[in-house]
């Protein structure tokens, strides 16, 4: 059950056609978990499956929407952030088009607005891309 507003654009800064999270399902300490289905005409579905670019931009994603997610409960605004570094990119299994993904990120290290997280994505508990992500919130 997601855990959001009807409009998860309330979280991120990506509009449509780019929005790559469907809801928040999880925000605890160092922990956030979305959910998307992934729709047959998606952006970066090719070949009935959601490509590299996607499953990248669905943990980038997920990583934005705890941070928006904070802001909303603390009554701020929502700040803006960037991807500073990607380290180890992997993809293992591309999900395909109608299927439901879970994506997770954890808060490795936090140095000022510096962010590194652990991300990964899953399709029935089976992990489909992982990565760190380093993340900078501008102030």
């Amino acid at each position: 059950m997601f855990i959001h507003t009807d409009d998860i654009t309330a979280y991120i800064p990506q509009r449509a056609p780019i929005v790559m999270i469907g809801g928040i399902l999880e925000v605890s300490d160092n922990i956030t978990r979305t959910g998307l289905q992934i729709a047959p005409d998606n952006l970066f579905v090719e070949e009935g499956v959601l490509q590299s670019p996607g499953l990248l931009e669905n943990m980038a994603q997920t990583a934005a929407a705890r941070v928006g997610y904070i802001a909303q409960q603390e009554n701020t605004p929502v700040p803006i952030g960037f991807i500073g570094a990607v380290k180890d990119f992997e993809v293992f299994e591309r999900p395909p088009a109608g299927s439901f993904i879970e994506t997770t990120t954890e808060i490795v290290s936090q140095v000022f607005n510096a962010t590194m997280v652990a991300a990964k994505v899953q399709l029935n508990g089976k992990v489909m891309a992982q990565c760190e992500l380093k993340i900078f919130i501008n102030p």
